[in-house]
């Protein structure tokens, strides 16, 4: 049944129909869907009461409601009727920036993973390296990736990939491969919990998140392989420093999920988003199964988010032609002055040292906030990187009161899909000195927190 009774007249889809057929017809309700005037759960009418008022038959009205279902816009056949889906394509994300226009003026945002900016390597010399180093640069020429970003990204490579391309940042990879392996409806086996971002993506892609459970050493074999056995044949997952808990697979859990991989016809999308401000060595599946594994790399953590760019890399050919004919669609290729800017740092001494000392300093604040916490009988899930996850009693009671304290936090409210232990995240790239010691306080206040809507 539809999660709510809103109901949305034929009278409204009716006047806004500019063409009485079925693509007209799902063009009018595809846009009110868009304008936020159809919310998800509002019921359709009937068929036959919009064929009536349209002068259509009811086959034409199936017809668009048929198109708007394979789309992801509308679920629901039969008697129960049709209603906007939980899964509705709209213009912006649903998780992703959702309060931060709310937040007061002073507020600490320890939402974003964002680096610091003075642990980040130099860009002069990388940047004159990159306007002289490719002879296409300024041509409209569409090269998935610079001679010297492959070349600097074979280097780095966990596996020997022989296809490439150089996308906009980590999620940008993410949307372009789901966009050409998906269709609405399929069904996507995510490691839960998931970032927002990767979520919101699904929803765009109009496909279903399948949980497969984790814990601090990665996802769980038989969880992976119950989903995968029930018809999903795409598996996202974070192989280190997960963006929520910033756990890490082991050897030994990714010996097991391999085996339990290598029995189904899956694709698998490991998303490496914190990359080597990790303190824990990538152990990619890639390794162990190269013609199933496709690669995402992203550097703005450890070398800037303005750089922009990220990296896909596989042995498969078919999810990066996939990717690399939508990219077309849009900008084409990713500027190549950043790309051999990005392939100047990976290979630079300095650059690498610079890096080094980020993993190191990062370390040393996480270790000083886990201490001010334990003090405090406060123990984190897990942490690495960037982010630290602290177990909380309720998402909303802890970010209330840690609000009041001025600190913005993420909680794992819009990032579950399916119910578990509550915990909130903070990064570390804001918390240095003595601001360490107060952020803990107001954490372990913020963990004891009830429920603000429970008497």
């Amino acid at each position: 049944m539809p999660p709510d009774s809103t109901a949305l007249s034929a009278e409204m889809i009716a006047s806004r129909t500019q063409e009485a057929s079925a693509a007209g017809i799902a063009a009018a309700v595809a846009q009110l869907i868009r304008s936020g005037e159809a919310p998800t759960g509002t019921q359709l009418p009937k068929v036959r009461d919009l064929a009536q008022i349209l002068h259509v038959s009811s086959a034409t009205v199936s017809a668009a409601w048929k198109t708007l279902r394979s789309r992801g816009y509308v679920e629901g056949v039969g008697r129960q009727g049709a209603w906007i889906s939980s899964a509705a394509p709209i213009v912006g994300p649903r998780r992703f920036d959702h309060i931060s226009s709310y937040w007061p003026e002073g507020t600490a945002d320890l939402t974003y993973a964002t680096p610091d900016q003075t642990l980040l390597p130099a860009l002069p010399r990388a940047l004159e390296f990159a306007v002289a180093e490719d002879p296409a640069l300024h041509s409209y020429s569409r090269q998935a990736i610079t001679p010297a970003l492959e070349r600097a990204a074979e280097s780095v490579w966990p596996f020997p990939a022989r296809h490439w391309l150089a996308v906009s940042g980590g999620y940008d990879g993410l949307l372009l491969l789901l966009q050409g392996l998906t269709s609405p409806g399929v069904r996507v086996a995510v490691a839960d919990p998931a970032s927002p971002r990767t979520l919101d993506i699904l929803d765009r892609c109009g496909v279903r998140p399948v949980p497969v459970a984790t814990d601090a050493n990665g996802p769980l074999p038989d969880s992976a392989d119950e989903v995968l056995s029930a018809g999903a044949h795409i598996f996202i997952y974070e192989p280190r420093c997960s963006s929520l808990l910033g756990a890490s697979m082991t050897h030994t859990r990714r010996q097991e999920l391999a085996e339990i991989l290598s029995r189904h016809d899956t694709t698998i999308i490991e998303d490496d988003g914190s990359g080597d401000i990790s303190q824990q060595k990538l152990l990619s599946l890639g390794e162990l199964l190269p013609d199933k594994t496709v690669l995402i790399r992203s550097f703005s953590k450890s070398h800037g988010p303005d750089l922009r760019i990220g990296i896909i890399g596989s042995c498969i050919p078919r999810p990066v032609e996939l990717a690399r004919d939508t990219l077309h669609y849009g900008a084409g290729w990713v500027s190549r002055i950043l790309q051999d800017t990005l392939a100047f740092l990976l290979s630079d001494d300095e650059s690498i040292g610079m890096v080094a000392k980020a993993r190191a300093e990062y370390a040393s604040r996480r270790s000083a906030l886990a201490a001010a916490l334990a003090g405090l009988d406060v123990t984190p899930l897990s942490h690495d990187g960037l982010v630290m996850a602290v177990p909380v009693r309720d998402d909303a009671g802890a970010q209330l009161v840690l609000a009041a304290h001025r600190y913005a936090v993420a909680s794992s409210e819009l990032t579950r899909i399916k119910r578990q232990q509550p915990f909130i995240r903070i990064t570390v790239g804001k918390l240095r000195g003595d601001r360490v010691e107060n952020a803990a306080k107001a954490l372990a206040v913020a963990s004891q927190a009830p429920n603000p809507h429970m008497p």
